[in-house]
């Protein structure tokens, strides 16, 4: 029978649940900011497609090595200190780029904004871990990772509002979309830094595994750390998530410029139009962490391969039907952005969290992130050479191509989880959590 929750610690994962969810939704405010603001860039500042891959790519090195450094970091150093650092230095860099503004300073200061972004995924990961049981986790992450495509959306509202409203700040003209993200930015570090806690322990609970405080425990970790790079389904989902998160960053960073060049739209409706591709991600989401609780048990791989499968039959379609109008347009880069969001969350979230449990769940993480970030790394300078050279529709075809890598690449492991269904694991009530989330949600 499994034993019940208290309600002191119902009220802490409520609390973790919202203060991590808020940090990297606060995240996306100071990331993709750039991305609405460069069809403007290129015009008043002449910037080529060629200088933008460049700064995406140094901010992409960044974001890379920060995720392997920083996974390590928040599992020795505890997520409060280490992500509390990267959520300053990102608004540090997003003032400066706003106070500065030249292509050049774009370089140093979109490389440092990388590296502090890098603290966020692995390092909140490692926060909700020891919050929460591996039988709940997929539902729960379902909702938590919500935080990055609903960030997206919003980030990308945002800085279109800042972009195009002349009501306020006009003398300050696209600056504001770096000032203004930088200063929420602000407010939601300080709020992580104050509400935060890395694990029940530091508030006087009973965590439902063991800390690394003791000697035990660090030898624990160790032993951890070693199974983590030694267990080859976590390189197969980072060798997934390289393809994924290249086609993700390729969308991130560049389907405005897609939509204003391409289909001819205003820089305000190529920016409100591509936020179709996140709020049809945030379903997405749900989908998949729903499925891979009740209808696989827990098993992360299935769902994830299915989805990239029809990823690839809907980035076939869309140079098709985005001829036929602004409707067809936003479907199809919706359900893009419902079967690309479904499998990257689920990897990158619970399944890091399945394999590298709580004493290595920021490494699987920063892992798994990592080499997906060498995906990322590589996207501006494809999209670019591609879209230059052969047009963006080719761009669409070789997408097609990479899901079809990664979807096949997770039938390798299929049924990797599937043990757990043996030991009863997957048979008890994952329901525990779910109820706490409406007021999150809502």
């Amino acid at each position: 029978m499994t034993k019940a929750i208290s309600p002191e610690m119902k009220r802490w994962r409520l609390q973790i649940f919202a203060v991590t969810w808020l940090a990297y939704f606060g995240m996306y405010f100071c990331r993709k900011n750039f991305s609405v603001v460069m069809p403007v860039l290129s015009r008043d500042l002449h910037t080529t497609k060629e200088e933008f891959a460049i700064v995406i790519t140094v901010y992409s090195l960044m974001y890379m090595i920060g995720q392997f450094l920083n996974g390590y970091l928040s599992d020795r150093h505890g997520p409060r200190l280490i992500v509390g650092i990267g959520l300053l230095l990102s608004v540090i860099s997003n003032l400066m780029m706003g106070w500065m503004g030249t292509v050049g300073s774009f370089l140093f200061l979109m490389g440092l904004n990388g590296f502090g972004q890098s603290t966020g995924w692995s390092g909140l990961i490692k926060n909700l871990t020891p919050w929460f049981k591996k039988k709940e986790r997929g539902v729960v992450m379902s909702y938590w990772t919500t935080c990055y495509v609903i960030g997206g959306m919003a980030a990308t509202a945002f800085a279109t509002y800042w972009l195009s409203n002349q009501n306020f700040f006009s003398d300050l003209s696209w600056r504001r979309a770096f000032l203004i993200p930088a200063t929420l930015l602000l407010v939601v570090s300080l709020v992580y830094i104050v509400f935060i806690r890395n694990n029940p322990a530091d508030v006087g609970l009973e965590p439902f595994e063991k800390d690394t405080s003791t000697e035990k425990g660090k030898r624990k970790e160790k032993a951890a750390h070693l199974a983590v790079l030694k267990n080859g389904a976590v390189w197969v989902a980072a060798t997934m998530y390289f393809f994924v998160k290249f086609t993700r960053y390729a969308f991130l960073f560049w389907l405005p410029l897609y939509l204003s060049e391409a289909l001819k739209y205003s820089d305000e409706r190529a920016g409100y139009t591509s936020i179709a591709y996140e709020a049809f991600g945030f379903f997405g989401i749900l989908a998949a962490g729903y499925a891979s609780d009740y209808l696989f048990k827990s098993r992360r791989f299935p769902i994830s391969s299915i989805m990239l499968f029809c990823l690839a039959f809907v980035l076939y379609l869309q140079p098709h039907l985005s001829p036929l109008g602004i409707a067809p347009t936003i479907i199809s880069i919706g359900l893009i952005g419902f079967f690309t969001y479904g499998p990257d969350s689920l990897m990158s979230g619970a399944a890091a969290m399945d394999m590298g449990k709580n004493h290595g769940a920021a490494m699987a993480a920063g892992i798994i992130n990592g080499v997906g970030s060498a995906g990322q790394l590589l996207s501006p300078l494809v999209v670019a050479y591609v879209s230059g050279k052969y047009g963006w529709d080719a761009l669409f075809q070789l997408f097609v191509v990479v899901a079809l890598i990664a979807a096949l690449l997770l039938i390798l492991k299929w049924n990797y989880g599937k043990e757990n269904q043996k030991t009863g694991n997957a048979t008890e009530n994952t329901t525990d959590f779910t109820p706490e989330l409406s007021p999150v949600i809502k």
